[in-house]
């Protein structure tokens, strides 16, 4: 199988690519389940990448169905060790306008009982998380759209609701008073697991409302969300081609090594059955 560094999860609106050439699909199964749907390979600005639709094309799975950990464990085990995650978001602040693009820098979790580790089953690990999103990619992401003339926010959190109904006014309100700046339904669980499987990750969160707290705009729908995606989509498939143009495939960044220290369980203690299910993610360091 070949094995490709750089993957790319396209949200809402963010089906496929078809910039990517010399493409071919690759159907995984994981310990966790089959992913969302076939990995892409293909080649993006002179490098090879692999693509997954993080709600299935046709768009099939609610936020609540997605299988996270088979995603993520898919990236993993084709090689991947940098996201570029795309991801369509509402917003909470006067200042971060519809057709905006956030690159967030930190999360905040409002769901409800997603799985959103690896772990367990006789094998506890505690990852740091203080800071969810790799420093360099990010700073990669951001250069890339100034190069090709697109601004970016960084920084801010995304808060990660449940769904798959958007805010009540009250929620929208709360969130803005909790000093939220967007708001998404997905982000959060690929993060973290993202750093269980020590690969950098990214959101570049594609603002497509003001969600309901703005008096002044029109309720929030499925139709307005589609609508400004197609806009903005353009401006993302940008951005992803030239970060991916000038990636450095040698990580500058800690993400690499994130359960050096984070596994608390005695080796000889974990049992081959659960050794063989997370080989791919802990494998290096059960040696």
């Amino acid at each position: 199988m070949e094995k490709v560094a750089i993957g790319i999860i396209g949200g809402s609106g963010l089906y496929d690519m078809e910039e990517l050439t010399e493409r071919s699909e690759v159907d995984l199964d994981t310990p966790f389940g089959r992913p969302s749907d076939s990995l892409i390979l293909g080649t993006l600005a002179g490098k090879r990448v692999v693509f997954l639709s993080r709600h299935g094309r046709g768009h099939r799975y609610l936020p609540s169905e997605l299988n996270f950990r088979a995603n993520i464990y898919a990236m993993k085990k084709i090689g991947v060790e940098r996201i570029l995650s795309v991801s369509a978001v509402g917003s909470l602040k006067e200042e971060i306008a519809p057709l905006d693009i956030v690159l967030p820098d930190q999360f905040a979790d409002r769901t409800r009982g997603r799985i959103s580790t690896f772990f367990g089953n006789g094998l506890v690990a505690h990852i740091a998380f203080s800071d969810p999103v790799c420093p360099d990619l990010i700073a990669q992401v951001q250069a890339a759209a100034r190069k090709v003339g697109i601004e970016t926010k960084r920084g801010g959190t995304y808060l990660c609701m449940e769904g798959p109904a958007f805010s009540t006014r009250a929620e929208s309100r709360l969130y803005r008073e909790w000093g939220m700046d967007i708001i998404g339904m997905t982000n959060l669980q690929e993060a973290k697991l993202a750093r269980e499987a020590e690969i950098c990750y990214v959101t570049i969160a594609l603002v497509t409302d003001f969600d309901c707290w703005h008096d002044s705009h029109e309720t929030v729908s499925a139709d307005m969300i589609l609508g400004n995606l197609q806009k903005n989509s353009r401006n993302a498939r940008k951005i992803l081609a030239e970060t991916v143009r000038g990636m450095n495939l040698k990580r500058a960044c800690q993400c690499g090594e994130a359960l050096k220290y984070a596994l608390i369980t005695d080796k000889n203690l974990i049992d081959e059955e659960t050794k063989t299910r997370l080989d791919c993610i802990v494998g290096k360091y059960l040696e």
